[in-house]
């Protein structure tokens, strides 16, 4: 799985890296990071529960598989 998130959507809210702070981050505005485009399996769940939870809808999860 990738992960993108799109930056000029992003407004900082900080539920992704509150919710997954395995796979996300923040810089030092606030505004979400992703700590590695590639996702590994054990934190895949992790990573949809962040998508979901963006209000501004700026993560993009992709599935390899």
């Amino acid at each position: 799985m990738r992960v993108t998130i799109d930056r000029s959507r992003c407004s900082g809210h900080g539920r992704c890296y509150t919710l997954a702070p395995d796979v996300f981050d923040c810089d030092d505005d606030g505004y979400s990071l992703v700590k590695s485009e590639t996702v590994p399996p054990e934190f895949e769940a992790q990573a949809r529960i962040g998508e979901q939870n963006c209000p501004e809808q700026a993560i993009t999860l992709v599935d390899d598989a």
